[in-house]
């Protein structure tokens, strides 16, 4: 609890910050409260939580590992954030504070433990989205990925909010225990409310983490939103949503999975070709990386239609893997498009040359997005495919695979112009804090890669 106290505070304390134009202080200000808060989150590991505030929260070790991970992704996305935010407005504290708002709700969702939590959680990191889409006012699609990521956001709240009141009046409450037990005491029949809300609950959050058919929103917000928003939400949110997603079906409809399960396991195949297809034919690198969010859904996903005791260690190494290389890959993009006007994969024409620092770091995001072995991308889609032969899904895990060597094609069409096509550009300059950020996230990839142990280890009782 300490940790959302401490994440609900610090965007107050910007915004009088910014109030007394201190703007020098924001940055400094914002990573020093998000190390504070990421101690403390670390400091609740194996504390025996139990439920809190009457059975609606719960800060166990899958709390605090989904927490820390999206604490950690946060601080390495604003720490990109230097100069970043004053090239649209004046309004630095505002646009921080609105992210850290937005932290505060995903800190909420992944603790949660009574579906008006889940729902509170969701709306506040969902309303801070679709203001941070749309900060950028001088760029038109900004301001439609606004639009469409709010009447989007509305169509799934509502699918979401339905789904819960059809639960609750099946059951009487929203408890995630009292769900479950209601769930384990009718294992036979289908009865209209409590299956029809299961249902309308998985079309809301397939729509709140981009998964197929309900992805149409996500290149469109993607691309237009400021780049930077744009790295947020392909990592922070979507961990968050996953997380969401797992302790809701781990918890209370686990009993019940051969009702659910199937409509998952058709919505995983359908996000994983329609991500991985349609991401061949972009033609923009930062397009390309918002189809390339869905298929990794599709991935995140086999923890829960594999359900098992160890989805939420999988999920937890999938999106790390995944959020760490995507901050690089987004972090080498901004660079390119401040400095050369445009994300075509012609920019990237010989970065070896103009700058081998990114062009190394890039490989390396590029590898682990593709699950190359001896990077954390790898040890991800290990994890995932383990678990669903686990549970006998082969041919599941057969899909998966051919559609892990389509993605191989347009993330190595990276690879290959930054080495093997001539520099048409002058060279690319990097910031020290960019280096930072660059090199610790390659680092940390590698070094799952290499050992995964650490991080499995410590985490294998989420």
């Amino acid at each position: 609890m300490t940790t959302l106290i401490i994440i609900a505070i610090l965007p107050i304390v910007l915004l009088y910050i910014g109030l007394y134009n201190a703007n020098k202080l924001l940055l400094p200000v914002t990573i020093a409260g998000l190390l504070v808060a990421l101690a403390s989150a670390v400091m609740q590991w194996n504390n025996g939580a139990s439920a809190i505030f009457s059975g609606m929260m719960l800060f166990d070790n899958f709390s605090v590992a989904f927490s820390a991970i999206a604490i950690l992704s946060t601080l390495l996305i604003l720490m990109l954030s230097k100069g970043y935010f004053e090239r649209i407005s004046d309004n630095v504290a505002e646009y921080i504070a609105i992210i850290l708002f937005s932290l505060a709700g995903i800190v909420v969702m992944v603790s949660y433990y009574n579906l008006a939590m889940l729902f509170v959680g969701i709306e506040i990191m969902s309303v801070s989205l679709y203001i941070l889409a749309g900060i950028d006012k001088k760029n038109f699609a900004s301001n439609e990925a606004a639009l469409k990521y709010f009447l989007m956001g509305a169509f799934s709240t509502g699918f979401l909010l339905f789904g819960i009141t059809l639960i609750y009046g099946a059951t009487h409450s929203f408890g995630l225990e009292a769900i479950r037990n209601w769930a384990v005491q009718h294992p036979r029949g289908i009865d209209p409310l409590f299956h029809t809300g299961i249902i309308l609950i998985i079309v809301g959050l397939c729509f709140k983490v981009g998964a197929a058919p309900f992805h149409f929103w996500t290149p469109d917000v993607y691309e237009g939103s400021p780049t930077l928003i744009t790295a947020f939400m392909s990592t922070v949110v979507k961990t968050a949503g996953f997380a969401a997603f797992l302790r809701l079906f781990s918890v209370s409809f686990a009993p019940i999975a051969e009702f659910w399960m199937p409509t998952l396991m058709v919505i995983t195949i359908v996000t994983l070709f329609v991500g991985n297809l349609t991401a061949l034919y972009q033609h923009g690198f930062k397009r390309m990386l918002a189809f390339s969010s869905i298929s990794h859904a599709g991935y995140l996903l086999f923890a829960i239609v594999a359900l098992s005791a160890t989805s939420g260690n999988a999920v937890f190494m999938y999106a790390t893997a995944y959020s760490i290389a995507s901050i690089v890959a987004f972090g080498v993009l901004i660079l390119v498009q401040q400095q050369l006007g445009s994300d075509s994969f012609e920019c990237f024409n010989g970065l070896h040359k103009r700058n081998p620092f990114l062009a190394a770091t890039l490989t390396i995001a590029m590898l682990s997005l593709a699950g190359i072995p001896l990077t954390a991308g790898f040890i991800g889609k290990f994890f995932m495919f383990s678990g669903a032969m686990s549970r006998f899904h082969l041919w599941l895990v057969i899909i998966a695979v051919i559609n892990a060597i389509v993605s191989i094609f347009y993330y190595f069409r990276v690879i290959i112009a930054m080495y093997f096509r001539n520099a048409e550009h002058e060279a690319l300059t990097v910031p020290g804090y960019y280096q930072f950020v660059l090199g610790f996230s390659a680092l940390v990839t590698l070094i799952i890669g290499i050992y995964p142990a650490i991080i499995h280890n410590l985490t294998y009782n989420i």
